[in-house]
């Protein structure tokens, strides 16, 4: 499916209308959302006019509108058949990938690949875009990769899930987690403690992600034995590290020193 046009060239085409619809009645209300709002987000985002009758949702919009929306409800409907869960993260993720161009709805729905799919301890980790699908292939299958873009587009995240998906498997023998401390553009000062009291602001994020994947018991006890090792990248320096998932967030604030010494 071809990028969203540009708004002058989108408010020229005739408008047009389709229709999806549903098998199953029983799966109609997790797809629209409490108060329909799950259909609402579609609307706003895509600029759609969707209307729901029984089982069916007439589409209306420009010919592009019309085709994301429909793409969008078809794959949010197949990813409730494979018992799923259809949420506001679900919706929005969904509403990228049609918005991107190249999805389809089975890619929508959660259909990949049984290793894009991590099974942590606590919850099953899936890619929320083509991108992120990418990544993960080239963690399963590469050595050294390199991750570039914005905040908040799941780099660190996915990176964690997939260490802890290794470890847990037994094909890494520890995790070591490491990022240069670096004050997000103000003055920290003294900070009273250990080490790891002391660094601990700036690992706060590996420290979450790894929560959200590992019940908190557990990421206490593989603390204490070292099987997981969060450090700051100045104690990197003349590590061994064989046959270890290693993880350097936030990369770019290295120095040229750190880089030359680690």
């Amino acid at each position: 499916m071809s990028r969203k046009p540009h708004r002058a060239a989108a408010a020229r085409e005739p408008l047009v209308s389709a229709q999806a619809e549903f098998e199953d009645n029983a799966l109609l209300p997790a797809l629209f959302g409490e108060h329909d709002q799950n259909l609402a987000r579609i609307e706003q985002r895509l600029g759609a006019s969707l209307t729901p009758r029984g089982n069916r949702i007439a589409i209306s919009g420009t010919p592009w509108q019309v085709q994301a929306a429909k793409l969008v409800l078809d794959g949010l409907y197949g990813r409730l058949r494979r018992g799923r869960e259809v949420n506001q993260a679900a919706v929005e993720a969904a509403i990228r990938m049609a918005r991107g161009g190249g999805a389809s709805a089975s890619t929508i729905a959660g259909d990949w690949e049984g290793e894009l799919v991590i099974q942590t301890q606590k919850r099953a980790i899936e890619p929320r875009s083509l991108m992120q699908a990418a990544y993960l292939r080239v963690l399963a299958d590469t050595d050294l990769v390199f991750a570039l873009g914005p905040a908040g587009t799941g780099k660190t995240y996915l990176a964690v899930a997939m260490a802890v998906s290794m470890l847990t498997a037994g094909r890494v023998d520890r995790i070591v987690l490491s990022r240069p401390a670096v004050e997000a553009g103000e003055r920290l000062g003294f900070l009273p403690g250990d080490l790891r009291e002391k660094v601990d602001p700036y690992l706060r994020p590996l420290y979450d992600a790894l929560h959200d994947m590992m019940p908190g018991d557990r990421v206490r006890r593989r603390l204490e034995s070292d099987d997981i090792e969060i450090a700051p990248l100045a104690f990197m320096r003349g590590r061994t590290l064989s046959n270890a998932f290693v993880i350097l967030d936030e990369a770019q604030n290295t120095s040229p020193v750190q880089i030359r010494c680690s």
